[in-house]
This record gives C-alpha cells, structure tokens and sequence, in this order.
C-alpha cells in the first residue's frame, strides 16, 4: 500500500493569492485609517496608532522617519518591512536624514532578526517599481528576511506555497520581546 500523501496547509495564503492583480485592498488586511490613499504602509506609519492597531498592523516600532513591521505575506518565518513614513516612490524622493534612517532601520532589523530567530543571514531588498517586482509600487520599503543554512533559498517545492512554520502573532510576539530586551521598544 502506498504512503498516504501529506497535506501542507497554508490558509492565510489563499485571500493573497486570490486578490492578485485584483484592484481594491486585501480583504485580510487591517482596515484602513484615514489616511485616505489606503496604503497599508502609510496607515503603519501612522503616530497616532493605539497598541492594539499597531499590533493588528504588525508594526513593531516606529522611529521618527520611518516604521519596522512584520510582513504580512512573508517568503520566511520573520520577514520584516522598513518603509519611511513619507509615501514615496523613489529613493531620490526622501531626505538623506530619511534615507540613513532607513539604513539605521535595517541595521537594528538584522540584529532583531539574528537575536529572535537565530538565523544566520538576512537578505535586504528594495524593490523599486513594479517591473523590479515591488508589491506596493508607490511607498517604497527594504524588505528584511532572515535566512538559515540549508534553507530553501525562496525556491518552492510546490508553485505558490511556501512553509511558514510560525504563525504570525507568535512571530510578533517574540519579535517585540526581543526589541524590548534590546532596549528598543
């Protein structure tokens, strides 16, 4: 008698890949504020989020130019977003003081991410535009995803399906913890 197959479930992923190429926001995704141009990036960016929207949206910290959230479709357990606060689309748009900010950002992200995950590297990428495969074309963020020895390297074993295997209040979780004990939350 052959082996059963096994199932691998990723749920949280089907309202994503639904809504692909779709116009109108994520169903999965927090409501908007009233930011008015219902970017999510914009709404986590915002100084006026309760505990309770912050953690909804993900977002671990917000610094003065710019915000530190956890993705909400991540390619690793982990993945981070660093966007500035300002809705721009090129680097050439922010500040120098925003665009080392941002740098400063995604230094104290690889440290978070080595502390709370234990991983042994982190990919940093910036997508600008959508033809560089940027999801949200409009509000430029560096994307910080922690990496193991011996990982799948982003490549998939079955097409659209990736194994996350920490669901993402538990990444949040420990992830806040983490910047608490580095003295950064």
């Amino acid at each position: 008698m052959p082996d059963s197959p096994q199932n691998l479930w990723a749920p949280w992923r089907m309202a994503y890949l639904e809504n692909l190429g779709q116009p109108g926001p994520d169903p999965e995704a927090p409501p908007p504020l009233d930011r008015g141009n219902g970017c999510f990036l914009c709404d986590a960016a915002r100084e006026d989020l309760t505990p309770e929207e912050a953690r909804e949206r993900l977002v671990l910290r917000r610094y003065p130019s710019t915000v530190l959230l956890l993705n909400r479709y991540p390619y690793a357990n982990g993945h981070l977003l660093i966007a500035p606060h300002q809705h721009a689309a090129e680097l050439s748009e922010l500040t120098p003081g925003c665009r080392a900010e941002l740098m400063e950002t995604a230094e104290l992200a690889t440290r978070l991410l080595k502390a709370a995950c234990h991983c042994q590297g982190v990919n940093l990428g910036l997508n600008l535009g959508r033809a560089a495969g940027a999801g949200v074309p409009g509000h430029l963020h560096l994307h910080a995803v922690p990496r193991w020895n011996g990982d799948t390297n982003f490549m998939q074993t079955i097409p659209g399906v990736r194994v996350i295997p920490q669901a993402l209040e538990q990444s949040y979780t420990r992830l806040r913890e983490t910047l608490a004990q580095m003295g950064d939350a």
